[in-house]
């Protein structure tokens, strides 16, 4: 696992929490910066899966 599987798949984990957290208080704002949070984290992850697939095939 490389850095930016891990740091995507944190991104990823914190965007849930703040789009979750949105959602129970009611708080559009928080929602939204945690629903584009978590995408970006699952961008970020699946460039990092990307890079390892590459790094494995050589």
């Amino acid at each position: 696992m490389n850095k930016e599987q891990v740091e995507g798949r944190l991104a990823e984990v914190k965007g849930k929490v703040k789009e979750a957290a949105g959602v129970i208080l009611d708080d559009k704002e928080l929602e939204v910066k945690g629903n584009v949070q978590k995408n970006l984290g699952k961008l970020q992850s699946g460039f990092g899966d990307l890079k390892q697939d590459v790094k494995d095939e050589l």
